[in-house]
């Protein structure tokens, strides 16, 4: 239970000057969940003996078997500060403040990192754990750029000290150069986010200059010289108080202002002076009684302030007690420190009893984190007036110094974290989660106060001395008795049904007002835009409001800002993060989540009863609500999939469907895993002969079925450098196709302008960084000059193509590109996004609109021809898999009218026959874009994953060989410095992965552990159709070609699950005979 009760708390949370909003971000296993188990036994709701043992915040049960966390959780924490402020005659005068301290714990493993991301939106600052061992690792920059992108304010955590000790056996000075690498590291990465933000504000602004400059005077000089800005309050310095250097298992923590204060006197420094000295290149002379400098000290043999003052210290406890126990010796430091060790604990045999026992009184892990989070970290209202800018308004760059000003009532009360009675409340639920409804702190049981276990021992009294009396016969009940005990049963069994299933409730925090149950508040959902404010809102009354404690809630009446809390009654209303909102005028949609990585793994589920085919249903309903980055689908082919992050969260995923949510056996299909299809040229010629004729290689002729067309379509494929761009601007593409079907919505319904408004908007809207289709345009033949440069065969077809491009597949978004090169028949450019000219020329036009019944014309089937190549692009002719970087040009396209006559030589109305041309039409683009494509030499594209892994000399080998046993490549090997672990990159297919962390972990009994995340797709350099055919590949692999061809392996796999023909021999090289007692 909290340390103080809820009306204490209620009154702390009007206080936003006295709030601490926080996450503990790092790399699994480094020690978060240990770490906050401390901080709550400063809080009496955990022993402080089982500290680091319980992982109270791990509230799951595969969260506790495995040892790692897989959901983020809230807790609140209360904090007592007195501090001396002075002396009043013979008495000092203290003042007390109280503090509320809202934690999130969130996880480290990279499955689960938009858990990390809804954490962090929450809070106002962070503590960044990095192990001290295993130094910066990937999911550190990950939580470092997460941390930077949301404006978290972070603390640096030095955690596991204890390890330099007692497993690297490092002296205190090579410890102390040992975190000084990695500080230096932390810092560079700062460095870098500081830079890239900064170049992208210049640049931006240059743009602005020059745009806005070339309409009045184009011979003016531009100062391309970039802003000084101040970067010292990014770095971390153990001097600033923002490090702090612990030991989360033994219970210590300590910052250098704590040893300051300790040596200021005896050293006779100002505190402030010294608490600068004792970190960095500081060392101290005891004969002169000065600090030196590097450059002063002139052979002499002294160590470094900190390793003096600080890591002897804690290197003689350890020494002493653990390392060589000496009791004597510990009690002499027990004595020194002025601390008080019980009997009991000097006597132990387990010598890590005693040294908690003494850490944690010296050093005390809780109260130097605490003070850590109140003097470093900013209370609500200084903190959301530097991130509500970013959130609102992500496209503009100001200084952090210099914020926006706010233009309305509205932004004014979410920059200043208005609680008055009268201010709107606005909220952000960052994600939804499932509670048993049992759980529930109005369905639980009530504790019976004194006189009502006094009334019932009563009651029993008189029933014994009834069952006494009636001893042989016994007890009579008259009809009003039995009535009263059905009923009693009946609304038992009731009760037992209704607190069955799950209850999905809101994690959020409120920026401004204050939110009471009862209230009625507006739903806006992600797509909400305040241009048409009556869309994508509902209305909902707050139901429940509660307190987040661990796997505990309890209930409260209302919540003021600066808070972060839990809110029921948005079922149906919320599907994974939204804004709620009090009024609808002037309030902007809180920016959604950005998913660092997009779910990868994707899996078929059905029922093992086909009858339970509802409860499923409902299941995923609930999954998709409680997972913010689980995906739901439902295929056309009627089948229920499930995208994940990764294997470790789809086993997450199951678990929750078969035992909370589904509550039913179910069955899973393997792991199916996308590729996509290209195009090569390899080593073929770049013409061919068919019937005699010679044909440039991709150029296909194609008469449909009724000979009224014939396409002419040439098929190349797209440079490297062209295709890496349309897959990295496939969102501001969106955004162009979008605005011209909003605008040809417009011309066709004659709406209003604010259609048109909407689609300008669509450029700035969203946190990813949309281009505008002018400047799209000019990068994308920046990038089609730059391949063009390079020479080769495909050069030729270059030339002006972007301005003849007509459409970009699959899905319109693609990244490949349908080209118009017909003759006469002249389209709008693509990137000319102005809705008032028409998508064909005057001519076309002209001749479209003389509607003779009796001819057809291109602008009847041109629609068709696109739909052909976007079928094509969508389901490739390998594994029916999506195309990439593939361009079919439409060289030509011929109507034969003169097969529109009859028998009798009077020409058919094509009115009659338009169904059918059009169909045909589409069958023939496809075909022939199906051809053009195996005319080259194909690839498959892998989704690949990328590896990164610690592990000790000793263990390597094995774990190259796991690697390379799954397809994997190896991209780096580097010793970390002053310690004996190999940081090993590799890349790995993300079909071969499935089961690979369980056999590095066996194979290395448990030495090294990978992070697999999703890199992209690269290409599989092997023609899946390859034979041996010249007189070396025989020589080499045989007739029978022994070697496997991985290509063709996977493009079988994959036909073979859709359903499709897959070429292969029943009997392969029947050599033997087969007889009648082997069968």
């Amino acid at each position: 239970m909290p340390a103080i009760t809820p009306a204490q708390l209620a009154e702390l949370q009007r206080n936003t000057q006295n709030i601490r909003n926080i996450c503990i971000l790092a790399h699994v296993d480094h020690g978060k969940t240990t770490l906050s188990d401390s901080l709550l036994a400063s809080n009496g709701i955990i022993s402080s003996k089982m500290a680091g043992k319980v992982r109270y915040l791990d509230s799951r049960e595969d969260e506790q078997e495995r040892g790692i966390t897989m959901e983020s959780s809230a807790i609140s924490l209360y904090f007592k500060l007195v501090k001396l402020i002075g002396h009043e005659g013979d008495q000092d005068k203290y003042v007390t403040n109280e503090y509320l301290i809202n934690l999130i714990d969130s996880p480290g493993h990279v499955d689960f990192s938009s858990e990390v991301s809804t954490a962090s939106r929450l809070c106002d600052g962070g503590l960044i754990l990095i192990d001290v061992v295993e130094g910066v690792c990937t999911q550190t920059i990950s939580v470092l750029k997460q941390a930077w992108i949301d404006k978290v304010r972070p603390i640096l955590i030095f955690n596991k000290m204890d390890r330099l000790i007692c497993e690297l056996k490092m002296t205190p000075q090579e410890a102390y150069v040992h975190l000084n690498k990695i500080l230096e590291q932390v810092n560079a990465i700062m460095a870098t986010f500081f830079t890239g933000d900064l170049m992208e504000s210049e640049a931006k602004k240059i743009d602005d200059t020059v745009e806005s400059d070339e309409k009045t005077d184009s011979n003016k000089i531009y100062d391309w010289s970039v802003e000084d800005r101040d970067d010292s309050d990014i770095y971390f310095d153990p001097a600033k108080g923002n490090v702090i250097f612990s030991s989360a298992v033994d219970g210590w923590a300590f910052r250098v202002q704590q040893f300051a204060s300790i040596y200021y006197k005896k050293l006779g420094f100002k505190e402030d002076i010294l608490q600068k000295c004792l970190w960095g290149e500081y060392y101290y002379d005891p004969k002169a009684k000065r600090v030196l400098q590097p450059k002063h000290l002139k052979g002499k043999s002294l160590k470094p302030m900190f390793v003096q003052f600080v890591l002897d210290n804690i290197w003689a406890v350890y020494d002493s007690v653990v390392i060589h126990p000496d009791i004597e010796r510990a009690e002499k430091i027990v004595n020194a420190l002025k601390i008080k060790v019980l009997p009991r604990y000097m006597r132990s045999r387990d010598s890590n009893v005693l040294l908690t026992a003494i850490m944690s009184q010296w050093l005390p892990l809780s109260t130097c984190i605490l003070l850590g989070i109140v003097g470093q970290l900013p209370p609500p209202e200084k903190a959301q007036r530097l991130r509500i800018p970013k959130i609102l308004y992500p496209d503009i760059h100001r200084k952090d110094g210099d914020p926006l000003e706010p233009t309305n009532e509205v932004e004014e009360a979410l920059y200043n974290c208005d609680t008055s009675p009268d201010a709107p409340v606005v909220a952000y639920v960052s994600k939804m989660f499932a509670v048993p409804v049992k759980l529930l702190p109005e369905n639980r049981k009530k504790q019976i106060t004194a006189e009502e276990m006094r009334e019932n021992g009563r009651k029993m009294r008189e029933l014994r001395a009834l069952k006494d009396s009636h001893a042989y016969e016994g007890i009579p009940l008259n009809q009003e008795q039995l009535d009263l005990i059905s009923e009693d049963a009946k609304a038992a069994v009731e009760e037992e049904e209704e607190l069955k299933g799950e209850s999905i409730i809101g994690f959020s925090r409120l920026y401004s007002g204050t939110i009471r149950v009862g209230q009625k508040l507006y739903v806006l959902g992600p797509k909400y835009d305040p241009s048409e404010p009556t869309k994508h809102v509902s209305e909902i009354t707050v139901k429940r409001l509660y307190l987040i404690m661990g796997r505990e809630l309890e209930l409260l009446d209302e919540v003021s800002a600066g808070n972060v809390f839990g809110i029921g009654g948005l079922e149906g209303h919320i599907l994974k993060n939204g804004t709620l909102a009090s009024t609808l005028k002037n309030v902007r949609n809180m920016a959604g989540i950005v998913m660092e990585s997009a779910p990868i793994v994707r899996v078929a589920l059905e029922p093992a009863n086909p009858t339970e085919m509802d409860k499923l249903t409902e299941g995923l309903k609930l999954l998709n609500q409680a997972d913010p980055c689980v995906e739901v689908l439902l295929q056309e082919s009627g089948e229920h999939v499930i995208l994940t992050a990764g294997e470790l969260h789809l086993e997450r995923c199951l678990r929750d469907l078969k035992e909370r949510f589904a509550k039913i056996e179910i069955h899973a299909s393997k792991p199916i895993v996308p590729f996509r299809e290209s195009i090569v040229r390899a080593d073929l010629p770049t013409n061919k002969e068919k019937d005699g004729v010679v044909l440039p290689r991709g150029r296909i002729e194609l008469k449909i079925n009724s000979k009224l067309v014939t396409l002419h379509v040439q098929t190349i494929p797209l440079p490297d450098n062209v295709t890496k761009f349309l897959l990295d601007h496939s969102a501001s593409i969106k955004a162009i196709v979008e605005k011209k079907i909003a605008g040809k919505n417009k011309s066709r319904q004659s709406i209003g302008e604010d259609v048109i408004k909407k689609s300008d908007d669509i450029i700035s809207m969203g946190n990813t960084q949309l281009i505008p289709s002018d400047r799209l345009r000019d990068m994308l033949k920046e990038e089609f000059e730059i391949a063009k440069k390079e020479g080769g065969y495909f050069g030729q077809f270059y030339d002006n193509i972007v301005e003849h491009i007509w459409a970009f597949g699959p899905r319109r978004i693609g990244s490949n590109l349908l080209i118009n090169r017909i003759p006469g028949y002249t389209l709008k450019p693509f990137f000319d996004v102005d809705s008032s000219k028409s998508d064909i020329s005057a001519d076309d036009k002209e001749e479209g609109n003389q509607e003779d019944p009796h001819t057809l014309s291109i602008t009847n089937i041109a629609f068709n021809i696109q739909t052909g190549f976007q079928l094509s692009t969508l389901a490739g002719p390998l594994c029916a898999e999506p195309m990439t970087g593939v361009c079919y040009i439409v060289q030509d396209v011929q109507i034969h009218n003169e097969e529109l006559m009859n028998t009798e030589g009077e020409s058919t109305d094509v009115r009659t026959k338009m169904h059918m041309i059009q169909g045909q039409v589409i069958a023939a683009m496809k075909e022939a874009c199906r051809q053009g494509f195996l005319d080259w030499s194909p690839r498959l594209f892998l989704a690949m994953y990328s590896c990164d892994i610690q592990a000790s000399a000793e263990v390597l080998g094995r774990v190259y060989g796991v690697i390379s046993k799954r397809k994997g490549k190896i991209v780096s090997e580097d010793l970390k410095d002053g310690t004996s672990f190999w940081q090993i990159n590799a890349y790995l297919p993300v079909i071969e992965s499935f089961g690979f962390s369980d056999e590095i972990r066996k194979r290395t009994s448990g030495a090294a552990s990978p992070q697999l995340v999703f890199s992209g797709f690269e290409m599989l350099n092997e023609d899946p159709f390859w034979v041996p055919t010249t007189e070396e590949e025989l020589e080499d692999l045989g007739e029978k070609a022994d070697k496997e061809n991985l290509a063709k392996k996977y493009m079988d796999t994959v036909r073979k699950r859709k359903g499709m023909f897959v070429e292969k021999k029943l009997i392969e090289h029947a050599e033997k005979q087969r007889t009648l007692k082997k069968n």
